[in-house]
């Protein structure tokens, strides 16, 4: 799905709200949660707009990243 500059613009804005939503829900730094999105494996999907995840809420996409980052432990 090709995507203009705008919907970037605003995808951005999205993700710095989940990954303050993630620092908060779970107490820990900036940088741990940065760290947790930008590896997550909803991240190519956010970005491409699969199953239209990017209009879910900031705080359940951060607890869906969260679970799946500490799934793996």
């Amino acid at each position: 799905m090709i995507h203009d500059e705008a919907f970037h613009t605003i995808l951005e804005a999205k993700f710095a709200r989940i990954i303050s939503a993630i620092s908060e829900l779970h107490n820990i730094s900036l940088e741990e949660a940065m760290n947790i999105f930008y590896h997550s494996p909803l991240l190519p999907l956010l970005e491409d707009g699969v199953a239209d995840l990017h209009c879910r809420s900031e705080h359940y996409l951060a607890e869906e990243i969260w679970r799946e980052a500490h799934m793996e432990e």
